[in-house]
């Protein structure tokens, strides 16, 4: 579904993915779970595209959900940059296993049973690094090298899991499913701090809101 002109969002059935087109190139914004590779490469067809017109992978964070379709779409990519939040680069490429001090790990672990780790090098980025059309915020809490990607272009910014929708709000990454629940609202606050103005926030889970997502944003740390 074209949510905006050059935003797509890609409904996998409880998670999704997103296509974002600019002046840079297009760009995909996280992958699903292992079985969701196909359904990302019709959604491509569907929207004119195919793997190997993307341009670079963009990584909200580490967990099966979200990177589990990366290995098999590198398959059928061309030369694809992936890119992944620095606290979280080392499990996509399995130099690293998540800890089982907390919850968060533990599941990620079992995930991580059903996750195939990729051999293409991964970038690893800092709050405030740049790629392409779009602007890193660091936004630990959910796992430790959680990212947002704010693209001021399109007026969207896509959050990952540091927030999912339910009838219509947003809500702060529940407890069982976070790394760190004291540094949800910090992480909220850094992406309205960067992105003063914009339209539409992209979920990992729910609905996107297609207009007023920084209002629906502000409204979780009120």
């Amino acid at each position: 579904m074209e949510l905006r002109s050059g935003v797509w969002q890609v409904a996998l059935g409880g998670v999704n993915a997103y296509l974002v087109e600019d002046d840079a190139g297009l760009a995909l914004v996280d992958t699903g779970m292992p079985c969701h590779a196909d359904s990302v490469r019709r959604a491509l067809e569907v929207a004119g595209f195919s793997m190997r017109d993307v341009e670079r992978v963009l990584l909200t964070h580490y967990d099966v959900d979200h990177v589990g379709g990366l290995r098999s779409l590198l398959d059928s990519a061309g030369d694809v940059a992936v890119c992944c939040g620095r606290g979280d680069a080392e499990l996509v490429v399995g130099n690293r296993k998540p800890p089982l001090s907390v919850p968060k790990g533990v599941s990620q672990r079992l995930g991580g049973l059903l996750t195939p780790s990729v051999h293409t090098p991964v970038r690893a980025l800092g709050d405030g690094d740049e790629v392409g059309g779009f602007e890193v915020v660091a936004t630990p809490g959910h796992t430790p090298g959680h990212v947002a990607y704010r693209h001021e272009g399109l007026s969207t910014v896509f959050l990952g899991d540091l927030v999912r929708e339910d009838d219509g709000r947003l809500e702060l990454s529940p407890w069982l499913l976070s790394s760190d629940t004291s540094q949800l609202s910090g992480s909220v606050r850094r992406v309205l701090d960067r992105a003063p103005a914009f339209e539409t926030a992209c979920v990992g889970h729910g609905e996107p809101i297609r207009s007023e997502g920084r209002t629906a944003l502000a409204r979780t740390v009120q």
